[in-house]
C-alpha cells in the first residue's frame, strides 16, 4: 500500500504550506488531534504564535481541536484573557497599566469573564480569516464560512457564516448526520481508514447512507466492502 501520511510529521507533503499542528504547538492548554492541519503560505508552523491570541495558560481555559480539521489561513482563536471586565461601569483594564493603578485595583485576570474551553470537533473546516471567540463549541463535521466571527456554539454537520456567524444550512438530513456521528470515521486506525476513503469522498450520499446503516445496524458491511470506483455504474 502507498505510504499513509505520518501524523507525527509536521509537514505531510512536499509543499510545506499545510502543517499538522499537533506537532508544533507547545502550550499545555492547546490540544490538537491527529491530521488536523493549518494552511498558510508564509508560516504554517507558527500557528500557536500567530493564530491563538491572548493565550495565558494560567487563566485556566483550553483550546481543544479534534482530528482531521482543516484550518485555513488567517483563522484566529481568541482565548479568554482577551476579554475585559464587563460587570462594572468601565471596561478599562487599569491593573495591566501598572503603578498606582495596579495597586488600587483587583488582580486583572480575576476580574475577567470566563467562557470556558473553546472546543472544535472532528472533521471541521474553518474558512480563511475566520475568528472563533472564547468558549465556543463547534460540532463534528461543521463548516465555518470564510471571514466569519463565531460567537455561539455550532451544531454538528451544519454550515455557519457571517458576522456574527449564524446557521446557513444543515449539511445533511438528520438520519445521515446521526449515522456519521455514530460511525466516527476519524477514530478508525489509519490502515482501515484508508480502505474506506472512497466511501468518505463519494458524492452519492444514498450509497453512503446504506453502507453506514449496514455497518452500524446489521454489521454486514466489512470495511473493505465499499465498491471501488471501477465497479460503479
Amino acid at each position: 500500500m502507498t505510504r499513509i501520511p505520518d501524523p507525527n510529521a509536521a509537514f505531510p507533503n512536499e509543499y510545506k504550506t499545510s502543517c499538522f499542528i499537533k506537532n508544533v504547538v507547545q502550550a499545555p492548554n492547546i490540544l490538537v488531534g491527529e491530521y488536523t492541519y493549518y494552511d498558510d503560505q508564509n508560516d504554517p508552523a507558527g500557528f500557536e504564535k500567530n493564530n491563538v491570541l491572548f493565550n495565558h495558560p494560567e487563566f485556566g481555559d483550553r483550546l481543544v481541536i479534534g482530528k482531521f480539521c482543516a484550518i485555513a489561513s488567517g483563522t484566529k482563536f481568541i482565548m479568554g484573557p482577551a476579554n475585559h471586565r464587563v460587570s462594572s461601569v468601565t471596561t478599562y483594564p487599569f491593573a495591566v497599566m501598572g503603578g498606582a493603578w495596579q495597586e488600587n485595583t483587583p488582580p486583572h485576570m480575576a476580574q475577567l469573564p470566563r467562557k470556558g474551553d473553546t472546543v472544535i470537533g472532528n472533521d471541521v473546516w474553518i474558512g480563511r480569516e475566520s475568528v472563533i471567540l472564547p468558549g465556543v463549541k463547534v460540532g463534528d463535521g461543521a463548516i465555518i464560512a470564510a471571514c466569519s466571527v463565531v460567537a455561539k456554539d455550532v451544531p454538528p454537520y451544519t454550515v455557519f457564516g457571517g458576522n456574527p456567524a449564524r446557521q446557513l444550512k444543515c449539511r445533511f438530513d438528520p438520519e445521515l448526520t446521526s449515522l456519521l456521528l455514530a460511525f466516527r470515521w476519524w477514530d478508525l486506525p489509519p490502515a482501515e481508514l484508508t480502505e474506506i476513503l472512497l466511501l468518505l469522498c463519494d458524492p452519492d450520499l444514498e450509497r453512503v447512507r446504506q453502507w453506514l446503516k449496514d455497518r452500524l445496524g446489521k454489521g454486514t458491511a466489512p470495511l473493505g466492502s465499499f465498491p471501488p470506483a471501477s465497479d460503479r455504474g
